[in-house]
């Protein structure tokens, strides 16, 4: 029998994912970001465990982090006969991700704060 070590969130974690999810990121993508932060290298059945979320929520999540360019899952040659088990990581440290999140808050508010001028260049 193999033997595996789960990590669960602690509520430092939870935290971390409520101020992500408040800054506009889907609770399911910052639980599994907050999940990454704690493990080097985990795989997609570690991250249903540990995020208590269903194999598809994570199969979601992986796609769009992966589309981000913030998780990287390197080639992983299978130990024994069956589907190979796939390896993900962090590409960047969380702190660059965070710092790409608050680029495009800044964006969002400053088209809105144009939009709103020209809604007062028409209605002066």
């Amino acid at each position: 029998m193999r033997q595996e070590n789960l990590m669960y969130f602690a509520e430092k974690d939870g935290e971390l994912v409520n101020l992500l999810f408040e800054l506009g990121v889907k609770r399911n993508v910052a639980k599994v970001l907050v999940f990454l932060t704690k493990t080097p290298t985990v795989t997609s059945r570690a991250i249903d465990r540990g995020t208590d979320l269903r194999h598809l929520e994570v199969a979601t999540v992986m796609k769009y982090l992966k589309k981000q360019g913030w998780i990287k899952s390197p080639e992983n040659k299978a130990q024994s006969k069956g589907r190979p088990v796939k390896i993900y990581e962090l590409a960047k440290p969380i702190a660059e991700i965070v710092n790409g999140i608050e680029k495009e808050k800044i964006k969002k508010a400053n088209d809105q704060l144009q939009l709103i001028q020209k809604l007062r260049n028409y209605v002066s």
